[in-house]
């Protein structure tokens, strides 16, 4: 009997972390889904690199913060799944997709504060719920969070302390979703060279060399060490892996 293909959808998937993670998702003989915000052109090389790997992939439109949008998405993908596989579901969901927001305590605008919560907590909040229901029993969620959870760099207050939610809120679904055997855990990322929050880690030599510094393995981040952590969690050999919180900093601020 022919094992069915299990399939990944990894949003934010056409740049920086979330296009690392979906290439090596694919890598691990999974199917990809990934989802743009404005670039499509982005998304598309994506996908025909996922493609030339001999694996289906397909990219979908999507904000995050625009909850509103949710339902016509989940809409769009799962008939477009049922009509690629036969089915409208899949095996696991990759919460991704974000932006960053650096500025202290003093100058933070509530509009800011919105946003964040907005793109990182009740995206991710309701977008997992709403794609509940398709999710195969046996698959899994991976939310992306940040070492900013567990230590304080001043001016990403607001970023760290809403990254801490959506931690607390992995062990709920963990939790919550086990009698449907769905795994649910955290990959915390350090600081990673990528145009995230304009590349500031990438391109500002100061920051760069102060992260190495504090970092026991000596060096910044790069998204080849964060994908495959993630696809890790996609694959029966995380199977036993739950409620978790993986980070993957290199040994930053031991």
């Amino acid at each position: 009997m022919e094992t069915k293909t299990k399939i990944a959808l990894v949003t934010g998937g056409s740049r920086g972390l979330g296009k690392n993670s979906a290439l090596k998702i694919a890598q691990k003989g999974l199917d990809v889904i990934i989802t743009y915000r404005s670039n499509i052109e982005e998304a598309e090389a994506v996908v025909n690199e996922i493609k030339a790997m001999g694996r289906n992939a397909v990219a979908f439109q999507l904000d995050t913060k625009d909850r509103k949008s949710f339902d016509t998405f989940i809409k769009n993908v799962t008939s477009h799944l049922e009509e690629s596989t036969g089915s409208s579901n899949i095996d696991y969901l990759i919460n991704n997709a974000g932006t960053a927001l650096y500025s202290p305590i003093t100058e933070v605008t509530e509009e800011q504060v919105d946003d964040i919560i907005d793109i990182h907590f009740k995206g991710v909040f309701f977008l997992t719920q709403k794609l509940l229901p398709f999710i195969n029993n046996g698959g899994g969620i991976v939310n992306i969070s940040s070492g900013l959870a567990r230590f304080a760099t001043p001016g990403s207050s607001v970023y760290g302390s809403i990254k801490a939610g959506v931690e607390m809120l992995t062990k709920y679904m963990a939790k919550e979703l086990g009698s449907r055997r769905i795994k649910a855990n955290v990959v915390a990322p350090g600081a990673i060279e990528t145009d995230f929050g304009g590349g500031r880690v990438r391109d500002n030599k100061e920051i760069n060399e102060a992260v190495a510094s504090a970092t026991a393995l000596g060096r910044v981040g790069l998204p080849d060490d964060i994908g495959g952590i993630v696809a890790f969690l996609c694959t029966d050999d995380a199977g036993w892996i739950n409620g978790q919180r993986i980070e993957a900093s290199g040994g930053v601020f031991l």
